[in-house]
């Protein structure tokens, strides 16, 4: 991916260095009820919180070279989002497009949807229309999920960002009330349709980035369907000695993302990621 050098976003909001000292730990009660609902809903694994295993302070995370250097990659990719919904808004959709901050965080930081460490990985809280990223999860997707390359990192990026255009639709909030009135099984599906859209809105993005910004290298495409399949929900149960079990899927397996992304990429038009009248996955 072509980014060095490239514009970077102003929707960026930096609080590494900047220390949090709230509590994380130890949740009960009411607290510990919204986080687990907020966590399924936006498909972030926030039991270490519950657990009292997230750090407690920022400051014991001091930001490095390699830190700063994601920084600079993350805004060039944000900038690249803005880019191409602002188009797709408006060929597609006849509007206009209201991109997302990011904020980009080192150890802990807060969220209206709960508390954050580098254990939850990456999120959209729709409630403040922001994506949270902690820079050493880049580490964690190349040497821990094996999903290696800046692609595979922007792809990380995007699909966040496709959360967010979901919220613009109007999606998110559809799907957040219906999952309220079923069954966990049943909020799960609806889990994993959501995200396999974010998965096809990707594709779309990654479709306007070579055609539109003509940012794309050779090996970059198979480099986000190579993180597609190591973040499939299936994979990383394998992968922990698990056995899959379906029922409990919230993304999607690993041949699901695969496939939904490759559609947004071939097609690059929001209306075939529509996972919610597909009758099969």
């Amino acid at each position: 991916m072509r980014w060095r050098g490239r514009r970077g976003s102003s929707n960026i909001e930096d609080r590494r260095g900047r220390g949090f000292t709230g509590r994380t730990a130890g949740i009960g009660g009411a607290g510990a009820i919204l986080i687990i609902v907020v966590g399924a809903f936006l498909g972030v694994d926030l039991t270490p919180l519950l657990q009292g295993t997230a750090p407690q302070s920022s400051q014991s995370a001091p930001v490095t070279e390699a830190d700063q250097a994601a920084a600079e990659f993350v805004s060039v990719a944000l900038a690249d989002t803005e880019d191409v919904w602002t188009t797709i808004f408006d060929q597609q959709l006849g509007r206009a497009y209201d991109p997302a901050v990011l904020v980009l965080y080192k150890g802990v930081t807060q969220s209206p949807c709960g508390g954050a460490s580098g254990a939850t990985g990456p999120f959209y809280c729709p409630l403040d229309e922001k994506v949270y990223l902690d820079t050493a999860f880049f580490t964690t997707l190349s040497q821990r999920l094996g999903a290696s390359g800046d692609f595979a990192a922007a792809y990380v990026v995007a699909h966040e960002v496709a959360h967010h255009v979901q919220n613009e639709l109007g999606i998110l909030g559809q799907t957040q009330r219906i999952r309220a009135q079923v069954s966990e099984v049943e909020s799960n599906a609806i889990s994993v349709r959501t995200e396999l859209q974010a998965d096809c809105f990707s594709g779309i993005w990654a479709r306007y980035a070579r055609d539109q910004l003509g940012t794309l290298e050779p090996g970059d495409i198979s480099e986000a369907m190579n993180a597609a399949k190591q973040i499939g929900d299936d994979t990383l149960q394998r992968n922990a000695g698990q056995v899959p079990q379906p029922h409990t899927f919230s993304h999607g397996t690993s041949a699901q993302r695969q496939a939904w992304f490759a559609r947004g990429y071939e097609t690059g038009d929001i209306s075939t990621c529509d996972t919610f009248s597909a009758n099969s996955l």
